[in-house]
């Protein structure tokens, strides 16, 4: 299957050197996870394995990675024999795997979902993988996100909609760092919606914590350079916990 993520993987690995993705949002992502010692966590659109790396190197007994996009699955897979990390990645998850994980992560997965039937088949996805009482944490775009052009800049992105503003419209994501220039399509989706698609795979307890940054990022950057994100992020923070009869949601494919 082509994906337009196909063609950016080292774009999306050096992405992860920017402060707001190393000092903020992975340190926000792990605090969310919470400890994974000794557990089984999937990286649900894992692209070029970072966050797998990083879930193994955090202790986690097992750690899958999942995509779609054969050129991120590609670039992860050779990222592995240096590091004998044991991280396995696949296209699809095998059906023995479902209901054995303790965690998932799905970092700017639901953001390309283009219905909302899409939408709950993704959170299906994620509470079919998890055993019941398994947590997933999910990063879609933030429904009150600043539409101006120019708010993110600063960060190495922009963020603005293609489109009046509803569920499932067109966002425009543009990434700019380095010697990177690239357009990617996203889709706005509103926190009733996220919240209603999550409770229709079985999620309960859905949470929305801050972001918070790291106190090396702090030091290295101050309030100043922090403040406008934090005030209004590009992307939100969502925790929830499988029930313990989740619905089975089928038919869900990554986007």
């Amino acid at each position: 299957m082509s994906s337009q993520f196909d063609g950016l993987a080292q774009m999306y690995e050096d992405m992860f050197a920017l402060p707001w993705r190393k000092d903020l949002e992975s340190h926000s992502v792990l605090a969310a996870l919470g400890r994974v010692r000794g557990e089984r966590v999937l990286d649900l659109g894992c692209g070029t394995g970072l966050y797998s790396r990083l879930l193994k190197a955090q202790g986690a007994e097992l750690v899958v990675g999942q995509d779609v996009s054969e050129g991120m699955l590609s670039y992860a897979r050779a990222q592995e024999p240096a590091g004998h990390r044991g991280i396995e990645y696949v296209h699809t998850l095998p059906p023995a795997l479902e209901g054995t994980f303790d965690a998932v992560l799905g970092v700017y997965v639901l953001p390309y979902a283009e219905q909302y039937a899409e939408l709950v088949e993704l959170c299906g996805l994620a509470a079919r993988a998890l055993r019941p009482g398994g947590r997933f944490v999910t990063l879609p775009v933030n429904p009150d996100y600043d539409g101006r052009r120019e708010y993110y800049e600063r960060y190495g992105l922009r963020l603005f909609d293609a489109e009046p503003r509803f569920d499932a419209s067109k966002v425009t994501l543009e990434l700019e760092f380095g010697p990177y220039q690239e357009t990617i399509t996203a889709r706005y989706w509103s926190r009733e919606a996220l919240e209603g698609a999550l409770a229709e795979a079985g999620f309960t307890d859905i949470g929305w914590p801050p972001f918070q940054v790291s106190e090396q990022g702090m030091r290295e950057h101050g309030k100043s350079f922090w403040g406008p994100y934090l005030r209004s992020p590009h992307a939100s923070l969502i925790t929830c916990v499988k029930g313990a009869a989740a619905p089975a949601v089928k038919g869900a494919a990554a986007p």
